[in-house]
């Protein structure tokens, strides 16, 4: 058979084939400090990510940020490490000769004997792709070997020694089939036409050897660069200056404000199809318990306690400058864990996750186009519908422990859900009061017990231009909030009624978005969230609502450009009952509305400038606030 082989061109397709088939060379032996010693060959790898946002929802939806069915193996160069694994001085330099055992040479103590049939590879499988060749080159050439352990390793990468060492063993047998053959196995034709073939493909035999050269020291470059073989490392810097004018009456206008958030975000795959989320985070805004150095609090706007209003910028905390689980105040610029969650699939079409520090966005994909803190609308009311907002599930600041799940029911659908404690970490509730029946630690304590959040959402597309998400929550807090931070009523959620009282929401909402053309969508929300009394003392209940649409636009007037306009009402009371109180004492009901617009200028791949104003009507649903004008000039990082 192998003077066949030799005998025409496909004897240049046989040698292909083994340089295809020599990821593991065949036999290699070591000969270190006088010693032969098996050598683990195993490599590092990196995993592949093509894509980073901030939130993870959109990650999961995708398959994970660095989910990849296939991991791409590299070489190692850290032989130092492996030296030290073999119980080898690391002094002694690894890279010794190598001699490759070919069929003819004679077995001894020190080296390893030649595998005879493929079946002695503990790691080859007939389903193999390369089985059969394997077989063929082990079993009618004997020209390639396994491992000391009887492994063949087949997916490792291969280094030009191993290559090389491979190629020789098969080449020397191949000798031996010619030595023994009874005829002429090559003609003067065939040589010919082989040195004709070498002359007209010389230039590109000549660069193909540049492109390896160059890629095998990029990929050395790279691997004794590389920040982690298993972690990838992305970053957000957002700085921004923000100016408002009017808010509540007889407040004079607030100075601008340069403010800034910083984020890192360590991404962990074990497996290649698993996600650990650790974000690390730094902020100037001010706030704290009072809300002092707001600039809500300047304009007049905000809650008395944790500065909630609907002039609040899309990357600001909800809860800025203070640790909402203790009331103790949180300095600028400290650097904060806001993020810990792991994502892992457990069967093909469901997928579970959990943390300690948590968000409702990280696993409820965004259905508007206009969600992104740090690249699209300006404003915390145009990001996301008010009832992935409840309980905290927008912080930004790592508030809630969840849990949950995500189940692929098709392509077009799914389904989400998550239980999630705001006081996990607090073993007992304080007995000592911040203000007047609230405690110091006033979102109780507990994994199942104080404040807690089950949520929802139905995820549809029937059609590609046709998004629809379905959301329902239920909540329980102890103390009366809604803990969306949207609207200063978020505080003191049924008017009239002590801060102190525990109350159960239920929210439903809605939220479409539309795709007109690839470059123009519709999009818009509508919620309703119903908050009661839980205590059997207090007969009270309130109903919020609040609705939005706008038209986004994608490459406007050059691409990578994004812009959008949106006009809705903030969350607003439209009924009560029991001892709530439809309007605060003082105030003059009328209807909130607010109108936004934004363009953002993409700079560079890494850089964006997003210059924005929303307009305030009737600002938190109080008609003797002045129409209230926030602009931001928003400069984001990227990296």
């Amino acid at each position: 058979m192998a003077k066949y082989l030799l005998a025409s061109a496909s004897g240049m397709g046989f040698l292909c084939l083994i340089a295809g088939l020599s990821p593991v060379q065949a036999l290699p032996s070591l000969e270190i400090a006088d010693k032969n010693v098996a050598v683990n060959q195993d490599d590092g790898s990196y995993q592949k990510n093509d894509s980073h946002q901030s939130d993870l929802a959109n990650n999961i939806s995708s398959k994970l940020l660095i989910a990849n069915d296939s991991q791409k193996k590299l070489p190692s160069v850290n032989q130092q490490q492996k030296n030290q694994d073999l119980g080898v001085d690391s002094a002694v330099n690894f890279w010794q000769p190598i001699t490759a055992q070919s069929a003819s040479s004679s077995p001894s103590s020190d080296k390893l004997a030649q595998v005879t049939s493929v079946s002695q590879l503990s790691d080859v499988q007939p389903t193999d792709w390369a089985f059969q060749a394997l077989q063929s080159l082990v079993e009618r050439y004997g020209c390639i070997a396994g491992y000391p352990n009887q492994t063949y390793r087949g997916n490792r990468a291969m280094t030009r020694y191993e290559f090389a060492a491979g190629l020789n063993a098969c080449l020397e047998r191949i000798n031996e089939l010619i030595a023994t053959a009874t005829g002429d196995l090559v003609k003067k034709e065939d040589l010919a036409t082989l040195q004709k073939l070498q002359e007209q493909f010389t230039a590109e035999l000549t660069t193909l050897r540049g492109r390896v050269d160059a890629v095998e020291a990029r990929t050395a470059e790279l691997e004794a660069n590389q920040f982690s073989t298993t972690t990838k490392l992305n970053g957000e810097v957002i700085i921004a200056g923000v100016g408002a004018s009017g808010g509540a009456p007889n407040d004079s206008d607030p100075n601008i404000i340069l403010v800034n958030r910083v984020r890192l975000n360590l991404t962990t795959s074990f497996t290649g199809k698993d996600s650990l989320i650790t974000g690390l985070q730094a902020y100037n805004f001010l706030g704290g318990a009072d809300g002092q150095g707001s600039l809500q609090q300047n304009l007049g706007l905000a809650s008395p306690l944790l500065s909630a209003s609907s002039a609040r910028t899309s990357f600001e905390p909800q809860f800025p400058g203070i640790n909402v689980n203790t009331l103790s105040g949180v300095s600028a610029n400290s650097v904060q864990l806001y993020k810990l969650l792991y994502i892992f699939p457990v069967a093909n079409k469901l997928t579970l996750f959990a943390g300690t520090a948590a968000e409702t966005s990280d696993a409820f994909p965004a259905i508007t186009p206009f969600y992104g803190e740090g690249q699209e609308s300006i404003s915390r009311f145009a990001g996301l519908n008010p009832v992935l907002r409840v309980s905290g599930g927008t912080s930004g600041t790592g508030l809630a422990s969840a849990a949950g799940f995500i189940f692929n029911i098709s392509p077009n659908l799914d389904l989400r859900a998550l239980y999630g404690s705001v006081n996990a970490n607090l073993p007992e509730k304080s007995a000592n009061e911040a203000v007047p029946g609230v405690s110091t630690t006033p979102l109780g304590a507990g994994l199942f017990s104080g404040s807690s959040i089950i949520a929802t959402q139905l995820t549809f597309k029937p059609s590609p231009a046709l998004d629809i998400g379905l959301n329902y929550a239920h909540s329980y807090h102890e103390i009366n909030i809604l803990g969306t931070g949207l609207v200063s009523s978020d505080i003191g959620a049924l008017a009239g009624v002590g801060a102190g009282t525990p109350v159960t929401l239920n929210s439903v909402g809605g939220t479409l978005t539309w795709r007109l053309s690839p470059k123009i969508a519709l999009s818009g929300y509508g919620a309703a969230i119903f908050v009661d009394a839980a205590s059997n003392s207090v007969n009270a209940s309130t109903t919020f609502t609040s609705w939005m649409a706008g038209v986004h636009f994608r490459d406007l007037f050059k691409s990578g450009n994004t812009a959008g306009i949106l006009f809705g009402q903030p969350l607003f009371r439209s009924d009560t009952g029991g001892s709530a109180q439809l309007t605060p004492t003082g105030d003059n009901r009328a209807t909130p509305y607010h109108l936004e617009a934004y363009y953002r200028l993409q700079v560079s791949d890494n850089i964006s400038i997003t210059p924005g104003a929303f307009v305030l009507f009737n600002p938190e649903g109080n008609s003797n606030n002045e129409t209230t004008t926030v602009g931001v000039l928003r400069t984001t990082f990227t990296f």
